[in-house]
């Protein structure tokens, strides 16, 4: 699975590609797609902490820019790694953009390890949550939702400005960021600006069940994930 998500950041347009890890493990799946790899500490709480290692070893600037791709989503579209660094260079106002894409079936909503987001009308970041919200009153239509969804889920790539990257690990777990087991609930609960749109291609779910594991199983084995 490392081994797929070191290639599909590869292939986007990033500057430079470096694997986090504190398992030799990853380090060989990374090699696998010449991709360079990094040991770190294995003190981490977050793989936000992780990135911010590199990042002070690298002596990258306050305004430099680092995308966060997680190491269990193995189908994530290069492109949309380009495109939240983008939006974030867009954004100036922001520490941190990240991307969303409309649900549109009415069962994810109430899905807890669906985490949905609500964003103003700037593409400011409002709350992310593990329930439904905005919270329907009267009920979520089923079994689907039309195009007009006011859902939406939350892809979990970041990318940040090292300022606010550092002031984050700074920071201690938040109210919320506890209550939800939502790291992102940090920033927005320490006023710092997160910077959503919607992803320009689809991007399907991480691993995080076992059910997730055979879903990415059958897309490589159909040839669905390229």
């Amino acid at each position: 699975m490392i081994a797929h998500v070191a290639q599909r950041a590869a292939e986007s347009d990033a500057v430079e590609v470096i694997v986090a890890t504190d398992d030799e493990r990853v380090l060989r799946a990374a090699a696998l797609v010449g991709v360079r790899a990094v040991m770190t500490r294995t003190d981490h709480a977050s793989g936000s902490d992780r990135v911010m290692e590199i990042a002070e070893g690298r002596g990258w600037s306050d305004d430099h820019i680092v995308v966060n791709v997680q190491g269990d989503e193995p189908l994530i579209p290069p492109a949309v790694v380009g495109q939240v660094a983008g939006l974030l260079q867009r954004s100036p106002g922001a520490g941190v953009a990240t991307l969303s894409e409309p649900l549109r079936d009415a069962a994810d909503v109430g899905d807890e390890n669906i985490v949905k987001v609500v964003a103003a009308r700037s593409g400011r970041a409002l709350y992310f949550s593990r329930a439904p919200v905005p919270y329907a009153r009267g009920g979520v239509p089923s079994p689907a939702i039309g195009p007009d969804t006011h859902w939406h889920r939350h892809i979990g790539i970041y990318a940040y400005r090292v300022a606010a990257l550092r002031r984050f690990v700074a920071l201690p777990v938040g109210r919320l960021e506890a209550t939800e087991s939502l790291e992102q609930l940090r920033f927005l609960e320490n006023d710092i600006d997160i910077a959503v749109e919607e992803a320009s291609a689809p991007v399907p779910g991480g691993v995080d069940t076992p059910v997730d594991l055979a879903r990415v199983r059958r897309a490589f084995d159909q040839g669905v994930a390229g």
